[in-house]
């Protein structure tokens, strides 16, 4: 592999500074909220590998981005395991009750079949020359994040449900699950065309110190383990995670992902794997010369470091397109 993304990770290179959005492929595109109009059901759209495969490309037919994420979403793993998924507008995923039956009842067979949609978009990408001599990202929810939504059935924001822990003979049989079927469908990204993959946590932050061990360290160092038996790189974004420098050691990513709360002076001293993103997204909403001042902070800290530049957290809806224009140039002259 000769990719951008490739020669940061795997091999270390600082010579230049590969670029790529979370949500890059999203609605602050009009070309997306023409789709989207005329595609209210979320999941739906999802598994419309015809559609889903165009706005996976969207991005990259205006921007000089390295590479392409593949337009999903990380609950589309309890939505294959046979719990309620959808998606309220201006209010996010409601997940239905888990019920345990169903749940344990789930078979390879089926579920790669309920989910058999995103590995044709892959595989759909994959061959567009649009993605030549680019990545193709791969993703999941890390299990602890996956677990917080089954059972807390909508984002927590700040807080988990009260009762979240109470029922301990729930969480150890479905834990097992998800990390089970992950792992399938880690297998069939990559299967289909998924050269890197990354794993999201975006409920890290919300655990106490005294279980991180057993319901993130473990859960996804076992699937890191996993993705690098097929000799591509794993990104992990484990997102306001507390101590980031332990979960690197432990976890061992090839490369991880951190959010606009972390000090990049900090970080950079404290990791040695290449690191990517940082970037607050709300820059892109103020006018270029701030946006331009706080994104050169980021490349002058990591010009000796091997770095991917990305944001923080997604690219948010009000992004004017133009503003995500000038960044990659900035990005790619510098």
């Amino acid at each position: 592999m000769n990719t951008p993304l490739y020669k940061c990770i795997v091999n270390k290179k600082t010579s230049t500074t590969p670029i790529w959005f979370m949500r890059q492929a999203g609605r602050y595109l009009p070309e997306f909220r023409k789709i989207r109009k005329l595609n209210p059901n979320f999941i739906k759209l999802c598994l419309d590998s015809n559609l889903s495969s165009i706005i996976t490309l969207q991005p990259l037919k205006r921007f000089d981005l390295d590479a392409a994420i593949i337009f999903s979403d990380i609950l589309m793993v309890p939505y294959g395991l046979n719990q309620r998924v959808k998606f309220k507008k201006n209010f996010g995923p409601q997940l239905g009750p888990i019920y345990l039956d169903k749940t344990l009842d789930a078979n390879k067979t089926n579920f790669i079949k309920k989910l058999d949609p995103i590995y044709k978009c892959i595989k759909k990408v994959k061959k567009n020359p649009l993605i030549k001599n680019k990545d193709l990202i791969g993703f999941v929810g890390a299990p602890w994040t996956l677990l917080v939504y089954m059972i807390n059935k909508v984002s927590p924001k700040k807080k988990l449900i009260k009762n979240f822990f109470d029922d301990e003979n729930l969480i150890k049989k479905i834990l097992p699950i998800i990390e089970t079927f992950l792992k399938i469908h880690i297998k069939q990204q990559i299967k289909n065309g998924a050269t890197i993959i990354q794993i999201f946590d975006s409920w890290a932050g919300l655990l106490d110190e005294n279980k991180i061990s057993e319901y993130i360290y473990h859960p996804t160092l076992n699937l890191v383990n996993y993705i690098k038996t097929f000799n591509i790189p794993v990104i992990c974004f484990p997102r306001e995670i507390k101590n980031y420098k332990n979960f690197c050691e432990i976890v061992k990513p090839d490369a991880i992902s951190i959010d606009y709360n972390i000090n990049p002076k900090k970080i950079v001293k404290d990791i040695k794997i290449p690191i990517q993103g940082g970037l607050d997204p709300k820059l892109l909403l103020l006018d270029k010369e701030k946006l331009k001042k706080e994104s050169m902070k980021y490349l002058n800290t990591f010009k000796d470091h091997p770095y991917i530049f990305n944001l923080g957290h997604g690219i948010l809806p009000k992004t004017d397109p133009m503003m995500v224009d000038y960044l990659v140039k900035l990005v790619k002259d510098y």
